[in-house]
C-alpha cells in the first residue's frame, strides 16, 4: 500500500504550488473558524446576567463573527480549489501515462488480457483513485490541522479537561484502524471482479457474430450471473466494513463529548474542585471545540475507508 501511494504521489509533484496552497488556505480558513467558539464563549458571558447585557459589546461581537465566518469560508473555496486542480491534474497524467504504456506493451501482454479488463483500468480505476485522492487532499488537510488547532484552544481554557480528551482520542483510532484493515482485502477483490465483468461484457458486446454462430447466449449469461452476484456480494461486504467506520468514531466521539459536557458543567457550578472554575462562556466554548476537535476524526476515517478503494484501483 505504501508502495502504490508513493508511486501515486510521485505524479503530483509537478503541482506542488497547488499542495503548498492547500496547506496555507488550508490553515487560515481553519484558524479562523477556531476562533468562533471564543467569540460565542464572550457572547454568552455577556448576557447571562438578568438585566445587565452589553449590547453595546454584542454587537461588536456579531461584527467579528460575520466577518471571522466570511473570511473562513473564502478560504476553504480556495482549498477545494487548489485541492481539485491538485487531484485533477495527477490524475490527468496517469490516465496519459496508462495510454502511452499500452501503446508500448508487447502485443502478447494484450492477448493475455481482455479489452474491457484493459478499459476498466484505464476509465473505472482511475476515477476510484480521482475520487479518492480529491476526497482525501480536502479533509485529510483540514481534518490535522482543526484537530491541533482546536487541542491548543482547548488547553488555553482548562488543561484538565484537555488532557480527558485527548486521553480518550486513541479509542477512535484503534476502531478506525481495525475496520480499515478490513476493507482493503474487500476493496482488492471488489475492483478485480469489476474488472471482468467489464471485461466479459464488452467481449460480448464486441463479439455477438461469433456468440451467435456458437450459439453461446446461455453460457454468457451464465457467466455474467456468477460474476454479477459475486460482486454484490463482495460489494455489499465492503460497503458494510466501510460504513462501520463513521457510525464506530461517532459513538467514540459522543461519549468523549459527553464526559467534556459532564465535568465542564460540574466546574461551571462549583460542584468539583477537579477541574477548576469555569464560567458558563468558557464552558460553551469548550463544548464548541470538543464537537470540532471530534468532527475530523469521522471525516478522516471516512476518508481512510475512500482511499482503501482508491488503492485497490491504483495497484490495479
Amino acid at each position: 500500500m505504501k508502495n502504490t501511494l508513493r508511486r501515486v504521489f510521485s505524479y503530483a509533484k509537478p503541482y506542488i504550488g497547488y499542495f503548498v496552497l492547500t496547506v496555507l488556505f488550508a490553515a487560515m480558513g481553519v484558524s479562523l473558524s477556531l476562533a468562533v467558539p471564543v467569540f460565542i464563549g464572550e457572547a454568552v458571558d455577556c448576557c447571562i446576567c438578568r438585566g445587565n447585557v452589553d449590547f453595546d459589546k454584542l454587537k461588536k461581537i456579531t461584527a467579528a463573527l460575520a466577518l471571522i465566518v466570511l473570511s473562513s469560508t473564502l478560504f476553504q473555496w480556495l482549498m477545494s480549489l487548489c485541492t481539485n486542480k491538485l487531484a485533477f491534474l495527477t490524475v490527468r497524467d496517469l490516465r496519459a501515462d496508462i495510454f502511452n504504456k499500452l501503446e508500448r506493451v508487447p502485443l502478447r501482454y494484450i492477448d493475455r488480457h481482455s479489452k474491457g479488463e484493459l478499459t476498466s483500468r484505464v476509465i473505472n480505476d482511475i476515477e476510484i483513485v480521482s475520487d479518492g485522492l480529491l476526497q482525501g487532499f480536502t479533509q485529510f488537510f483540514s481534518g490535522v490541522i482543526t484537530i491541533l488547532g482546536t487541542l491548543i484552544f482547548m488547553m488555553t481554557i482548562n488543561v484538565k479537561i484537555a488532557l480527558v480528551v485527548v486521553f480518550m482520542t486513541p479509542l477512535s483510532f484503534i476502531a478506525a484502524s481495525r475496520i480499515t484493515k478490513a476493507t482493503h482485502s474487500s476493496y482488492m477483490q471488489q475492483s478485480k471482479l469489476r474488472g471482468d465483468m467489464v471485461s466479459l461484457a464488452e467481449e460480448m458486446a464486441g463479439n455477438q457474430k461469433l456468440v451467435k454462430a456458437f450459439v453461446y447466449d446461455e453460457r454468457a449469461i451464465e457467466r455474467f450471473d456468477r460474476i454479477n452476484n459475486e460482486y454484490g456480494r463482495v460489494g455489499a461486504k465492503a460497503t458494510f466494513f466501510s460504513s462501520m467506520t463513521n457510525p464506530t468514531t461517532r459513538f467514540v466521539n459522543g461519549l468523549i463529548y459527553a464526559a467534556v459536557g459532564l465535568l465542564g458543567a460540574l466546574g461551571a457550578i462549583g460542584y468539583t474542585s477537579f477541574v477548576g472554575a469555569m464560567s458558563v462562556g468558557k464552558l460553551s466554548s469548550f463544548l464548541a471545540y470538543a464537537n470540532q476537535y471530534t468532527k475530523p476524526f469521522n471525516e478522516i476515517s471516512g476518508v481512510f475507508a475512500e482511499l482503501q478503494n482508491a488503492v485497490a484501483s491504483a495497484q490495479r
